[in-house]
């Protein structure tokens, strides 16, 4: 879990307890372990994502590290320096390098300011671009696809996917090095979401950014992740690369995980492991493995004693018997023949079996494309 260089940002023992009040008076009645004791560190220009069930942690880790709630107990370094230790003055001028992309983008912008004032909000309580707010926001606007027409608009004149370009421009108007991004495309639509993604790929290519990229769609994580940390109740159960991580799960809940995502071959398909039970109240989780009472593979150890997590084929692993869980493998599933199938295949490459350059045949018809032969996105 070390990276050959420092890393821009190094997590240890991070743990998060609510109080779980009751009563009239609000009494405390016990704890929400909602993060546990994780550790994960991020190198400068890479993207790590957290991944798991609604409820594991992953949104409550983001905010920690950008100290947007307080943790229990554990270490936050940035740059080799103690975010914990930070006052309130020196905080805020560290958070211009910390920023965050939130879920819902709607409801993360301040629906009486338009898209110019959301953006220059940052310019000058950084004090950047002094004199030159009005330049500047348009050149944010530019980065994210946007015009400069759109600095007079309000949120509510926008689609979603336009919103949230919007939120990615406030996240980049700091000049930040790391951002969070919190579920950024998981209310957009599917072909939104390529956009954004691929948005997000390009801006990191671009300057340099780190992102912490928060997600429960493994195949997004898979298309933008350079490393995978797998949550279950607020513990990190398998952490490693994307690739060796891909291709061999060890842990079973990162082998459910994955044998949900659909395999884009009509001739395969993977063995869907279905986990029985529900997720465990954070608020009292099992003694031992947190996921032993969804596990096929549990046995009396895993009652007694917590896993750690272990070096497992390149990647770490908290499971005690990981060495005994095969990882699943595709299942080649000879194709029936579907000759309706076949005729609007063939109908597709039209008589000659070919098409020119820039043109896309629809059946009888052909549809000159603009250069590149890919249609241009639409929002």
């Amino acid at each position: 879990m070390t990276s050959a260089a420092p890393p821009l940002l190094s997590v240890e023992g991070l743990v998060k307890h609510f109080p779980a009040r009751t009563g009239f008076i609000g009494r405390a009645n016990g704890v929400v372990r909602a993060v546990d004791g994780i550790d994960f560190e991020i190198a400068a220009g890479e993207t790590m994502a957290l991944v798991g069930e609604s409820g594991c942690g992953k949104s409550t880790t983001g905010r920690l590290v950008l100290r947007l709630i307080e943790p229990t107990a554990g270490r936050i370094r940035f740059e080799g320096r103690d975010l914990l230790a930070l006052n309130g003055a020196e905080l805020r001028a560290q958070r211009r390098a910390l920023q965050i992309i939130f879920q819902d983008p709607y409801a993360s912008l301040n629906p009486r300011m338009t898209v110019g004032q959301t953006l220059a909000e940052p310019l000058a309580l950084h004090g950047l671009a002094p004199g030159r707010h009005r330049e500047r926001v348009v050149q944010l606007l530019g980065l994210v696809g946007l015009t400069a027409q759109h600095a007079e608009r309000y949120p509510h004149e926008f689609s979603g996917g336009q919103r949230q370009r919007v939120g990615i421009a406030r996240a980049l108007a700091a000049e930040p090095r790391l951002i969070i991004c919190d579920e950024p495309v998981s209310a957009l639509d599917v072909s939104i979401q390529a956009q954004v993604i691929n948005l997000l790929s390009d801006l990191q290519r671009n300057l340099g950014l780190s992102y912490v990229f928060i997600a429960h769609d493994l195949a997004i994580v898979k298309h933008i992740a350079a490393r995978v940390a797998v949550m279950y109740l607020g513990r990190i159960v398998e952490y490693g690369n994307k690739r060796s991580l891909f291709a061999s799960p060890r842990h079973p809940y990162t082998q459910a995980l994955l044998s949900a995502i659909p395999v884009p071959h009509p001739g395969e398909r993977r063995q869907r492991i279905i986990l029985q039970g529900d997720v465990p109240s954070a608020l009292d989780p099992p003694s031992g493995c947190r996921f032993r009472t969804r596990c096929p593979y549990a046995r009396q150890r895993c009652t007694d004693e917590e896993p750690v997590l272990g070096e497992a084929d390149g990647h770490a692993v908290a499971c005690h018997f990981w060495r005994e869980i095969a990882p699943p493998a595709l299942v080649a599933v000879a194709a029936r023949r579907d000759l309706r199938l076949e005729r609007l295949q063939a109908a597709f490459r039209g008589p000659a079996g070919d098409h020119r350059a820039g043109e896309q045949p629809v059946g009888d018809a052909v549809i000159s494309l603009p250069s590149g032969g890919a249609a241009p996105p639409a929002e």
